[in-house]
């Protein structure tokens, strides 16, 4: 899989690929909650990342990049209760990876921006 370095591309297409993940899952109880969580927590990892890119100051930039930061790390959890509550899937592997990388790369930006 080749990586996107357009930072809100490749937000964008974390959250539509989480969004696709929901879409193949059983319908349970545990399923729909945690999917729902998700489908949140991950399309708000690239809107803050947009905000963030629409400062209206330094202090802006870094508060929303640290809630998309925030963001990524939720999404992280939630795909792996999704993970635990169902057969192991290689989707949910990769998007654990993605939101990780994510992650990371908020946190580079963040300290190189302090």
């Amino acid at each position: 899989m080749k990586k996107i370095y357009d930072l809100e591309e490749r937000t964008f297409l974390f959250a539509r690929d989480c969004r696709n993940l929901i879409k193949l899952l059983k319908s349970t109880i545990s399923n729909i909650e945690d999917g729902k969580q998700l489908v949140r927590s991950s399309g708000s990892v690239g809107a803050n990342y947009i905000e963030a890119n629409e400062k209206l100051g330094d202090k802006d930039f870094i508060f929303r990049l640290k809630i998309a930061r925030k963001e990524a790390k939720e999404s992280k959890f939630w795909l792996r209760l999704l993970k635990e509550g169902n057969t192991d899937n290689t989707t949910i592997s990769d998007l654990i990876m993605e939101a990780d990388e994510l992650r990371k790369i908020l946190s580079t930006i963040i300290n190189k921006s302090v």
